[in-house]
């Protein structure tokens, strides 16, 4: 495993100004000046979960959210900010296929901020995303689980369902300011509130999903599969919330296949 070194600031440093960029990676130019902000290390917690299945520990992403908090902590920057670099160029994490294994790299505004290998998943099938006439669409289903599950304090398994949906309603695996971010943030920020009442709840990141999705498409059984699966893996429990994001959005694939079979 290869990956970019962060250089960790002294505690003195840490406590006068914020971490930056420069202090955590081997960049430069503009991005190595930028303080890390909270939405950047949501999109590359997502951007992770997207391609790998999970946050990993010990890479950017949990870098990033360290830094993140510790800025946000002395006051450097607010919880809803990002840099940016990181909004205008993205967040991305790219797979490069080699025999029997693959190359994960992870960008921040072009610039590697880690990279390493690991053995090469099995695939799975594509999906056509052809949209039938009268059939539910996946920021549709993210939209009725704000109604249904809406006062469920978001969680990873939260936020990993919607990134997924977001990855599949979309067809891209670059990661900018949106649905899948706000959701990982909103989850990120829970863990850190004792009161269920002071977390952010589904409503609040689901409501008005299908004008927060750069593209959408009709639901099929894989794309409610797919997002099951990743509900699942971030569960402790390894089972999907009753009426949540994987519920909501298998209902809707049921539909479609009884509309359009």
């Amino acid at each position: 495993m290869s990956q970019a070194q962060p250089r960790r600031p002294g505690a003195d440093d840490q406590q006068q100004q914020p971490i930056k960029y420069g202090d955590f990676f081997n960049v430069s130019g503009d991005l190595a000046q930028k303080p890390i902000a909270p939405e950047d290390a949501a999109m590359m917690q997502t951007a992770e979960a997207t391609i790998m299945g999970q946050t990993q520990k010990g890479g950017p992403a949990a870098a990033m959210q360290s830094a993140a908090a510790r800025n946000e902590g002395a006051g450097f920057v607010g919880h809803r900010d990002v840099t940016d670099v990181a909004g205008d160029q993205g967040v991305t994490v790219t797979e490069t296929d080699v025999p029997g294994r693959r190359i994960i790299t992870e960008s921040v505004g072009g610039q590697v901020v880690g990279r390493h290998e690991e053995p090469t998943p099995v695939s799975l099938a594509p999906t056509t995303g052809r949209v039938e006439q009268g059939a539910i669409t996946i920021g549709e289903a993210l939209e009725t689980t704000a109604q249904t599950a809406g006062d469920k304090p978001v969680d990873q398994s939260d936020a990993a369902a919607i990134q997924a949906a977001e990855v599949r309603a979309t067809g891209s695996t670059v990661t900018t300011p949106g649905l899948a971010a706000s959701a990982q943030s909103a989850a990120a920020h829970n863990e850190t509130v004792d009161r269920d009442e002071d977390k952010i709840k589904l409503n609040q990141v689901l409501a008005g999903a299908t004008a927060k999705l750069a593209a959408d498409k009709a639901v099929t059984r894989q794309d409610a599969e797919g997002i099951a699966s990743a509900e699942q893996r971030n569960n402790p429990n390894a089972d999907t919330h009753p009426g949540g994001v994987a519920a909501s959005v298998a209902a809707a694939a049921r539909l479609n296949e009884n509309v359009n079979g």
